[in-house]
């Protein structure tokens, strides 16, 4: 089951945090496409559901130092 899910990461305003953040989602299995736009940190995701949980891509971004507003 697909699912869009929106964020914003403070980090995800500048060139080089964006390509890490990119990186990091589009490894994960279940996440299909990731989008950043950098005006304002928001963070695009579709995800299936059946792969991965909202709470672990949180958790995930958390994890790698990221601050979600």
């Amino acid at each position: 089951m697909m699912r869009k899910m929106t964020m914003y990461v403070q980090e995800a305003k500048s060139e080089r945090p964006i390509h890490e953040l990119e990186d990091l989602l589009l490894k994960e299995h279940g996440v299909e496409r990731a989008l950043i736009d950098v005006e304002d940190g928001e963070v695009k995701l579709e995800l299936d559901e059946t792969k991965i949980k909202e709470s672990q891509i949180l958790r995930l971004v958390k994890e790698a130092g990221f601050h979600i507003e």
